[in-house]
Protein backbone atom coordinates (compact mmCIF):
# COMPACT_ATOMS: atom_id res chain seq x y z
CA UNK A 1 0.00 0.00 0.00
CA UNK A 2 2.85 1.99 1.15
CA UNK A 3 4.80 1.53 -2.26
CA UNK A 4 1.39 1.98 -4.29
CA UNK A 5 0.93 5.65 -2.77
CA UNK A 6 4.52 6.68 -3.09
CA UNK A 7 4.51 5.72 -7.17
CA UNK A 8 1.19 7.86 -7.34
CA UNK A 9 3.35 10.94 -5.66
CA UNK A 10 5.76 10.51 -7.53
CA UNK A 11 3.83 10.31 -10.86
CA UNK A 12 1.65 13.13 -10.31
CA UNK A 13 5.15 15.15 -9.35
CA UNK A 14 6.22 14.16 -12.46
CA UNK A 15 3.38 15.22 -14.30
CA UNK A 16 3.50 18.97 -12.67
CA UNK A 17 7.62 19.48 -13.80
CA UNK A 18 7.76 21.91 -16.64
CA UNK A 19 8.84 20.06 -20.21
CA UNK A 20 11.59 21.25 -22.03
CA UNK A 21 10.06 20.82 -25.53
CA UNK A 22 6.94 23.70 -23.72
CA UNK A 23 8.62 26.53 -25.21
CA UNK A 24 8.35 25.19 -28.53
CA UNK A 25 4.65 24.25 -28.76
CA UNK A 26 1.72 26.18 -30.18
CA UNK A 27 -0.98 28.40 -27.55
CA UNK A 28 -3.47 25.00 -28.85
CA UNK A 29 -1.35 22.71 -26.95
CA UNK A 30 0.37 25.47 -24.07
CA UNK A 31 -3.51 25.87 -23.17
CA UNK A 32 -3.84 22.65 -22.70
CA UNK A 33 -1.31 22.85 -20.24
CA UNK A 34 -1.70 25.53 -18.90
CA UNK A 35 -5.71 25.00 -18.46
CA UNK A 36 -4.79 21.79 -16.74
CA UNK A 37 -2.75 23.27 -14.24
CA UNK A 38 -5.68 26.54 -13.63
CA UNK A 39 -8.60 24.05 -13.16
CA UNK A 40 -7.12 22.71 -10.13
CA UNK A 41 -8.70 25.35 -8.27
CA UNK A 42 -12.90 24.70 -9.15
CA UNK A 43 -14.08 27.94 -8.39
CA UNK A 44 -11.70 30.35 -7.44
CA UNK A 45 -10.88 33.66 -9.31
CA UNK A 46 -8.95 34.10 -11.99
CA UNK A 47 -7.29 37.50 -12.13
CA UNK A 48 -4.31 39.54 -12.92
CA UNK A 49 -2.37 41.06 -15.72
CA UNK A 50 -1.63 40.22 -19.37
CA UNK A 51 1.88 40.68 -21.08
CA UNK A 52 5.39 40.30 -21.04
CA UNK A 53 8.13 41.29 -18.60
CA UNK A 54 9.95 44.51 -19.05
CA UNK A 55 13.03 44.63 -16.92
CA UNK A 56 11.26 42.18 -14.17
CA UNK A 57 7.74 44.09 -14.27
CA UNK A 58 5.03 43.12 -16.23
CA UNK A 59 3.13 45.55 -18.18
CA UNK A 60 -0.30 46.11 -16.32
CA UNK A 61 -2.32 46.18 -19.03
CA UNK A 62 -5.97 44.67 -17.56
CA UNK A 63 -7.30 41.70 -15.94
CA UNK A 64 -10.30 39.04 -16.28
CA UNK A 65 -12.54 37.91 -13.94
CA UNK A 66 -13.70 34.68 -14.52
CA UNK A 67 -13.88 30.85 -13.94
CA UNK A 68 -11.97 28.57 -12.83
CA UNK A 69 -10.45 27.25 -16.76
CA UNK A 70 -9.84 23.82 -17.17
CA UNK A 71 -7.64 21.62 -19.52
CA UNK A 72 -10.36 21.46 -22.47
CA UNK A 73 -10.90 25.59 -22.20
CA UNK A 74 -7.20 26.01 -22.31
CA UNK A 75 -6.99 24.38 -25.64
CA UNK A 76 -10.15 26.02 -27.15
CA UNK A 77 -8.69 29.29 -26.07
CA UNK A 78 -5.17 28.63 -27.35
CA UNK A 79 -6.46 27.59 -30.51
CA UNK A 80 -8.44 30.75 -31.27
CA UNK A 81 -5.02 32.20 -30.75
CA UNK A 82 -3.03 30.55 -32.79
CA UNK A 83 -5.40 31.73 -35.37
CA UNK A 84 -5.23 35.23 -34.27
CA UNK A 85 -1.50 35.33 -34.53
CA UNK A 86 -1.04 33.55 -37.60
CA UNK A 87 -3.60 36.40 -39.12
CA UNK A 88 -1.83 39.60 -37.52
CA UNK A 89 1.67 37.73 -38.79
CA UNK A 90 0.15 38.42 -42.52
CA UNK A 91 -0.37 42.03 -41.83
CA UNK A 92 2.32 44.86 -43.23
CA UNK A 93 4.80 45.66 -40.47
CA UNK A 94 3.60 44.02 -37.56
CA UNK A 95 5.92 42.29 -35.65
CA UNK A 96 3.63 39.29 -33.52
CA UNK A 97 4.64 37.41 -30.60
CA UNK A 98 2.50 34.78 -28.61
CA UNK A 99 2.89 35.18 -25.00
CA UNK A 100 0.92 34.33 -22.09
CA UNK A 101 -1.13 36.48 -19.82
CA UNK A 102 -1.18 36.20 -15.75
CA UNK A 103 -4.24 34.39 -15.94
CA UNK A 104 -2.23 31.44 -17.52
CA UNK A 105 -3.94 31.60 -20.38
CA UNK A 106 -2.46 31.80 -24.64
CA UNK A 107 -2.60 35.62 -25.54
CA UNK A 108 -1.22 37.97 -28.64
CA UNK A 109 1.17 40.49 -28.82
CA UNK A 110 1.41 42.76 -31.52
CA UNK A 111 3.47 45.74 -32.17
CA UNK A 112 3.84 48.01 -34.61
CA UNK A 113 7.65 50.16 -34.78
CA UNK A 114 7.96 53.78 -35.06
CA UNK A 115 8.88 54.06 -39.17
CA UNK A 116 5.22 52.38 -39.24
CA UNK A 117 3.12 54.55 -36.71
CA UNK A 118 4.80 57.69 -35.64
CA UNK A 119 7.23 59.97 -36.33
CA UNK A 120 9.45 61.62 -33.71
CA UNK A 121 7.38 63.34 -30.58
CA UNK A 122 4.20 63.23 -32.89
CA UNK A 123 1.01 60.97 -32.31
CA UNK A 124 -0.16 61.12 -35.61
CA UNK A 125 -1.08 57.98 -37.66
CA UNK A 126 0.62 57.62 -40.84
CA UNK A 127 -1.61 56.39 -44.28
CA UNK A 128 0.54 53.34 -44.01
CA UNK A 129 -0.37 53.33 -40.10
CA UNK A 130 -4.13 52.63 -40.90
CA UNK A 131 -3.76 50.62 -43.74
CA UNK A 132 -1.87 47.92 -40.95
CA UNK A 133 -4.22 48.95 -38.72
CA UNK A 134 -7.48 48.29 -40.51
CA UNK A 135 -6.39 44.62 -40.96
CA UNK A 136 -5.88 44.25 -37.67
CA UNK A 137 -9.36 45.53 -37.06
CA UNK A 138 -10.64 42.79 -39.37
CA UNK A 139 -9.07 40.26 -36.98
CA UNK A 140 -10.55 42.17 -33.82
CA UNK A 141 -13.98 42.82 -35.14
CA UNK A 142 -14.18 38.93 -35.94
CA UNK A 143 -14.36 37.99 -32.53
CA UNK A 144 -15.60 40.19 -29.75
CA UNK A 145 -14.59 37.94 -27.33
CA UNK A 146 -11.22 39.34 -27.56
CA UNK A 147 -10.66 41.90 -24.85
CA UNK A 148 -7.73 44.81 -26.08
CA UNK A 149 -5.29 46.39 -24.30
CA UNK A 150 -2.79 49.11 -25.69
CA UNK A 151 0.16 50.34 -24.86
CA UNK A 152 2.04 53.09 -25.82
CA UNK A 153 6.43 53.85 -25.48
CA UNK A 154 8.77 56.57 -26.10
CA UNK A 155 12.70 56.74 -26.86
CA UNK A 156 14.44 58.58 -23.54
CA UNK A 157 14.75 62.16 -25.51
CA UNK A 158 13.00 64.96 -23.52
CA UNK A 159 11.76 64.81 -19.89
CA UNK A 160 9.66 61.53 -18.24
CA UNK A 161 6.70 64.08 -18.41
CA UNK A 162 6.54 64.82 -22.02
CA UNK A 163 6.58 61.08 -23.25
CA UNK A 164 4.49 59.92 -20.85
CA UNK A 165 2.36 62.21 -22.82
CA UNK A 166 3.31 61.39 -26.12
CA UNK A 167 3.20 57.69 -25.30
CA UNK A 168 -0.32 57.80 -24.08
CA UNK A 169 -1.74 59.73 -26.83
CA UNK A 170 0.32 57.14 -29.26
CA UNK A 171 -1.88 54.55 -27.62
CA UNK A 172 -5.35 56.82 -28.05
CA UNK A 173 -4.91 56.94 -31.36
CA UNK A 174 -4.61 53.85 -32.15
CA UNK A 175 -7.43 52.88 -30.14
CA UNK A 176 -9.40 55.33 -31.57
CA UNK A 177 -8.68 54.28 -35.52
CA UNK A 178 -9.78 50.71 -34.16
CA UNK A 179 -13.01 52.09 -32.92
CA UNK A 180 -13.44 54.06 -36.02
CA UNK A 181 -12.96 50.79 -38.04
CA UNK A 182 -15.77 49.07 -36.46
CA UNK A 183 -14.11 47.25 -33.04
CA UNK A 184 -16.50 47.85 -30.02
CA UNK A 185 -15.63 50.12 -27.68
CA UNK A 186 -15.99 47.35 -24.83
CA UNK A 187 -13.32 45.54 -26.09
CA UNK A 188 -10.71 47.73 -25.06
CA UNK A 189 -10.02 47.24 -21.19
CA UNK A 190 -6.89 49.26 -20.90
CA UNK A 191 -5.08 51.76 -23.21
CA UNK A 192 -2.15 53.49 -21.56
CA UNK A 193 1.06 55.15 -22.45
CA UNK A 194 4.38 54.39 -20.58
CA UNK A 195 7.91 56.00 -20.99
CA UNK A 196 11.48 55.11 -19.77
CA UNK A 197 10.26 52.75 -16.96
CA UNK A 198 9.66 50.15 -20.14
CA UNK A 199 12.50 51.73 -22.29
CA UNK A 200 14.41 48.54 -24.31
CA UNK A 201 17.89 48.97 -24.50
CA UNK A 202 17.89 46.23 -27.38
CA UNK A 203 16.44 48.25 -29.68
CA UNK A 204 16.96 51.44 -31.18
CA UNK A 205 15.55 55.03 -30.08
CA UNK A 206 13.12 54.49 -33.50
CA UNK A 207 11.84 51.17 -32.30
CA UNK A 208 11.05 52.32 -29.04
CA UNK A 209 8.54 54.68 -30.18
CA UNK A 210 6.06 51.83 -30.74
CA UNK A 211 2.57 50.71 -29.72
CA UNK A 212 1.55 47.58 -28.44
CA UNK A 213 -1.45 46.15 -28.72
CA UNK A 214 -2.51 42.79 -26.79
CA UNK A 215 -5.06 40.38 -27.77
CA UNK A 216 -6.27 38.10 -24.72
CA UNK A 217 -9.33 36.00 -23.32
CA UNK A 218 -12.08 38.01 -22.23
CA UNK A 219 -14.47 36.57 -19.43
CA UNK A 220 -16.96 35.70 -21.91
CA UNK A 221 -14.22 33.88 -23.63
CA UNK A 222 -13.37 31.99 -20.78
CA UNK A 223 -16.86 31.40 -19.74
CA UNK A 224 -17.80 30.23 -23.37
CA UNK A 225 -14.26 27.97 -23.75
CA UNK A 226 -15.45 26.39 -20.32
CA UNK A 227 -19.02 25.64 -21.46
CA UNK A 228 -17.35 23.86 -24.92
CA UNK A 229 -15.24 21.72 -23.71
CA UNK A 230 -17.41 19.97 -21.10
Amino acid sequence: MKKTAFFIYVLCALMLLPSCGTTNMNNTTKGGIIGGGSGAAVGAVIGGIVGGKHKGKSAAIGAVIGAAVGTGAGVVIGKKMDKKAAEAARIEGAQVEQVTDQNGLPAVKVSFAAGILFGFNSAALSNEAKNSLRDLAKILRDDTTTDIAIIGHTDKVGTYEANVKVSKNRAYSVENYLQECGVSPAQFKEVKGVAYDQYDESKTADQNRRVEVYMYASERMINEASQSAN
